[in-house]
């Protein structure tokens, strides 16, 4: 009993980190008018899983949706690399592994209409850790602990001769689950970790990017004061031909 306490008080803890650390995804909800288009930035590092899912609400439940009210959905990277495209969709969804560092856009685009109408749009995108299905993760757990029943239940026999009467699926079931939450755990740290080595690279090249424009602000300068200097020097000696040839001074 004292150690299934300890397992149950060790995986609230588990659970209470968890929360702290790891990334919440929350569904977003836009409207988009006909006729316009509505683009979504997401800043993902290379290697990294990202899913997204979307849908036009229907508010009239019970009724197929019109074909006003269809979209086109495109998923671009920075540099213009297409990993999704949609037309016509009431749903859908994509799954990638980004290949480059940077900004992936999604955006979305309704068709002209007359009169003019307004559609709801929910959309759901993860990425990193917020991305990985641990719903399989969890069945693959329990595939693996019934090929645990004949021992859980071998060693069920052998604590009640020592006079023993806990439950040994009720405990493994415990241990399997803490084993997931850590496992989900350590994978939210090393996501973390990994997220402030990409940060610290991307304030490198930040840096780096403000030494060269001010480097090369610093050479227009010059460039700009000097062709400056040249043209005045130009005008006064033009001025001063000017007047020697009439005589004026």
């Amino acid at each position: 009993m004292i150690q299934s306490s300890l397992a149950i008080s060790l995986l609230v803890l588990v659970l209470l980190l968890l929360g702290f650390l790891s990334s919440t995804s929350e569904s977003l909800q836009f409207e988009l008018q006909s006729g316009h288009s509505k683009c979504i930035s997401e800043d993902i590092k290379s290697n990294s899983m990202t899913v997204g899912k979307y849908s036009v609400v229907n508010h009239n439940e019970g009724h197929p949706l019109p074909e006003t009210h269809k979209i086109t959905v495109r998923v671009t990277s920075h540099y213009g690399n297409s990993y999704h495209y949609s037309e016509n969709a009431e749903t859908g969804q994509f799954a990638f592994v980004a290949a480059e560092a940077g900004d992936y856009m999604a955006c979305f685009f309704a068709a002209d209409h007359q009169p003019q109408i307004t559609l709801t749009i929910e959309f759901d995108w993860k990425s990193g850790i917020a991305a990985k299905d641990w719903t399989n993760v969890a069945k693959k757990g329990t595939v693996d602990m019934k090929k645990w029943k004949e021992e859980c239940l071998v060693l069920g026999v052998m604590r009640q001769k020592l006079g023993y009467y806990g439950h040994p699926n009720k405990e493994m079931l415990e241990r399997q689950a803490m084993e997931l939450e850590l496992k989900r755990l350590q994978d939210t740290v090393t996501s973390i970790h990994e997220e402030m080595f990409y940060l610290r690279e991307r304030e490198e090249e930040m840096q780096e990017l403000n030494k060269t424009t001010n480097s090369r602000m610093a050479w227009l300068s010059f460039l700009s004061l000097f062709v400056s200097l040249s043209v005045a020097g130009l005008q006064l000696w033009h001025l001063k031909t000017f007047f020697e040839k009439k005589k004026l001074i």
